[in-house]
């Protein structure tokens, strides 16, 4: 799928919300860690809207057990309509995965191979780093992946300001990245960071199933993007 623009992905565990979320939608984030049996539900999936598949890591705010997440998400690429896979930065680095008969190589090889956008992915639950270290984060995952997200958490305005600002540092260089700053207090991030480069942007399905703090609901964070770019 082509990230030279925009992309709103509507968040979900379970691929039979893809009909509600046509309307508003660009693509389906998949998050297979939430859905029971995701890859039945994949071979199940004739929806219209393209899929980024997401298996979160535990240490990374996800659910997936460490045995056989990097196996379900090299099965599920397998899938032609899943066009862009979410990779942890950490993990395309060497971070231990636990047991799986893929390696994270094998997995990016197979993307690749599938022409399967890879989105190195940063999530930091803790805060919003330094500027240097946010430019340093956005620099490695864009390097690392056809895409580089970075979501922090916003303890006020001026670490809103902070990701907004390494956002548009990031477009200056030409580095595809997706960037929002979770928290109320980053809540308007995810509108405005597409004004500075913000390549995709997140919304769940269902407002009351929200998979990360401060998210908009699907149709708002759609007329909210489209009226500021």
């Amino acid at each position: 799928m082509n990230f030279d623009s925009f992309r709103l992905a509507a968040a979900t565990a379970d691929l039979s919300e893809e009909p509600t979320a046509r309307e508003h939608a660009d693509l389906v984030e998949f998050r297979m860690d939430l859905a029971d049996e995701p890859l039945d539900a994949l071979a199940g999936y004739d929806g219209d809207l393209p899929l980024l598949v997401t298996n979160r890591t535990t240490w990374e705010g996800g659910e997936a057990p460490p045995y056989g997440r990097l196996d379900a998400l090299a099965g599920a690429i397998e899938h032609d309509a899943v066009a862009a896979v979410d990779v942890e930065l950490a993990t395309l680095r060497g971070r231990p995965t636990g047991t799986n008969d893929a390696t994270v190589a094998d997995l990016v090889e197979a993307a690749r191979e599938r022409d399967v956008t890879v989105v190195a992915s940063v999530h930091d639950f803790d805060g919003t780093p330094d500027p240097r270290t946010l430019d340093a984060l956005l620099s490695a995952a864009a390097a690392a992946g056809d895409v580089g997200k970075l979501a922090t958490t916003a303890g006020g305005r001026g670490d809103a300001l902070a990701l907004l600002a390494a956002t548009h540092r990031a477009a200056e260089r030409g580095a595809p990245v997706a960037t929002m700053a979770m928290g109320e207090a980053g809540r308007h991030t995810r509108a405005v960071a597409p004004v500075y480069g913000s390549r995709i942007g997140y919304a769940p399905v269902r407002p009351e199933a929200a998979t990360a703090p401060g998210q908009f609901d699907l149709a708002t964070l759609r007329e909210l993007v489209d009226r500021l770019r």
